[in-house]
């Protein structure tokens, strides 16, 4: 065993000793050291909960014969972290978690792991420290939060509430409608209820094979979730007492069949576009080489048969588990061809991907339809090209209306989110406007924020079908309408939305996967040669840390390793 070096041996008295103060006994030498990696937090609505869940794995490891360490990592809420400098952490937190997991379970050498993430980027920050360490891995997440419901039984969420600030800003609310929204939309424990990053994210898990089935649809908090972790727990202790278990370590499993098959499942279920974002950067930890233009060539193979909150205000991840979850959604996806799944692609659990979703069925075709009766014949996502965005830039296609498909408007530019959410609470930003958001990427924020409030305020204003934005940040998994991010190069590394006008036309295509500033070269290269860079002040040490080793969005926003 990999704990061997920490456990066996006469030099090792020392160690043991150690171990001994934590209550080990003689007998717990012979078996597997489990890592149980949590993710407990008390602001979290989908953490808070999460410590008796380690703690029920770490009495099933225990029956199972295994000994567990329960450690954590930490967590951002990006709803409460939304609309101020708090967001500035978020992404950069993906990092931190990445590297406690490889700190934890490379310094103590222990056999296997668990995960228990569930929202933004814990999910990713654990998958990409689990593959540095490569040991066997299985992820559980805290499971999605039910639906709210008004007082007059109207279905809602957290987008909901966003988009209830711009109402009420404009007059279209009462307080007393407010307040009922604020007080309904999060019910209970759990990440919040659609196909937002983290519910994205905790599917994607099923589909990569690193989870069990159920892992993004079984509500949080339930004894079916709770049946669930204990399955996993006697699972890993399993897996870290086979001999010969090198084929279930984490890269074997997390490889690029399964990096493929997420972006499949992403594109069939309209995820969030953070998605693109984190399986690049998964990728890049998985030694998979993985160029974003195939994004597009995978959605053109991949119906969008399931729509979920918020391009779907009605359907949440409990109607997806109740309509057969995200292996009816595999199935259906596998019947378009053998060449759309990979389908031989190992699991955690033992089987294949194919052998897991061989009986799986569509409960009902009113929440996932069939490839027949598609809301698109391609994907949920697209990534965009063009002068404004030569390495790319990502929308959600599944959560705008037709006329917003190709789209022509004038820019109306702010170099900050602040600075947008004030203008268009101002009622600067009218019909037919571009909104440019930027200096927000990684590099320029520095973090890349979430712009859930700019584009919840556009939705509630009622611009949504009316107004695109563009920017260097990123999106919330909440957010809908004609919103493009990830644009790269950006505005900080000298990409072409920091040389953007008030007043330029900006032309979107998403069926063409187009973004581009309709302004001739020679203006252009007129204004390169007066260009200015806006710089936003940084004083925390750990931002400025992260700023100079980010990379763009169109790689994953990863830290360099080299300089």
């Amino acid at each position: 065993m990999r704990s061997d070096i920490i456990k066996k041996g006469f030099d090792k008295a020392p160690h043991r000793s150690l171990l001994r103060a934590t209550g080990l006994k003689d007998e717990d030498f012979d078996k597997p050291f489990i890592g149980i990696a949590n993710s407990y937090i008390d602001i979290i609505p989908g953490h808070f909960f999460l410590h008796e869940y380690g703690e029920i794995v770490k009495e099933a490891i225990r029956e199972a014969g295994g000994v567990p360490f329960v450690f954590n990592t930490i967590g951002v809420d990006d709803g409460i972290a939304m609309g101020h400098d708090g967001m500035l952490y978020s992404l950069p937190s993906r990092e931190i978690i990445a590297d406690s997991i490889e700190t934890v379970m490379n310094a103590h050498k222990l056999d296997a792991m668990i995960c228990i993430p569930n929202c933004d980027k814990i999910v990713p920050g654990m998958i990409m420290g689990a593959l540095r360490v490569n040991v066997p891995t299985i992820f559980v997440s805290g499971g999605p939060m039910p639906a709210g419901h008004k007082k007059d039984g109207t279905p809602i969420d957290l987008a909901t509430a966003f988009e209830a600030v711009g109402e009420f800003n404009d007059g279209k609310m009462s307080e007393e409608e407010l307040k009922d929204i604020e007080c309904n939309a999060c019910p209970s424990g759990g990440s919040c209820s659609g196909m937002f990053t983290a519910n994205s994210m905790n599917t994607l898990c099923e589909a990569m094979g690193i989870a069990l089935p159920g892992n993004g649809t079984v509500l949080a908090m339930t004894p079916e979730r709770i049946e669930m972790v204990k399955k996993a727990a006697r699972r890993i202790v399993e897996l870290a007492k086979m001999e010969n278990n090198e084929k279930y370590n984490f890269k074997n499993i997390l490889n690029e069949k399964a990096v493929h098959n997420a972006f499949v499942v992403d594109m069939a279920m309209g995820g969030s576009s953070n998605t693109v974002l984190h399986m690049l950067a998964i990728a890049r930890e998985a030694d998979v080489e993985y160029k974003i233009e195939n994004i597009n060539k995978i959605a053109e193979k991949v119906a969008h048969i399931a729509k979920i909150s918020p391009s779907l205000t009605t359907v949440h991840m409990k109607d997806i588990d109740d309509a057969g979850g995200v292996n009816a959604v595999m199935k259906e996806v596998s019947n378009r061809g053998n060449d759309v799944l990979h389908l031989d692609a190992l699991t955690i659990t033992g089987e294949t991907l194919g052998e897991r979703i061989k009986d799986a069925y569509i409960k009902d075709t009113s929440i996932i339809h069939t490839n027949d009766n598609a809301y698109s014949p391609v994907g949920g996502l697209s990534i965009l090209f063009g002068n404004l965005a030569e390495e790319g830039a990502v929308i959600k296609a599944a959560g705008i209306v037709d006329s917003m498909r190709h789209f022509k408007g004038t820019a109306i530019c702010f170099n900050s989110q602040p600075e947008a959410i004030a203008g268009i609470m101002s009622h600067k930003v009218k019909p037919g406007n571009v909104v440019v958001i930027r200096y927000e990427g990684p590099k320029g924020g520095p973090g890349m924020q979430e712009m859930l409030a700019p584009t919840a305020l556009i939705q509630g204003m009622g611009l949504g079908e009316t107004v695109a934005l563009i920017t260097d940040g990123r999106f919330s998994g909440a957010t809908k309408g004609a919103s493009i991010g990830h644009v790269s190069p950006e505005a900080a590394e000298g990409g072409l939305i920091a040389l953007i006008e008030d007043g330029d036309e900006i032309e979107l295509d998403v069926d063409k996967h187009i973004l581009r500033l309709n302004v001739d070269e020679e203006t252009i290269a007129k204004r390169r040669a007066a260009y200015k860079p806006y710089k936003n002040e940084v004083k925390s040490k750990w931002l400025k840390r992260y700023q100079l080793l980010v990379s763009n969005a169109s790689n994953g926003a990863v830290l360099k390793t080299e300089l």
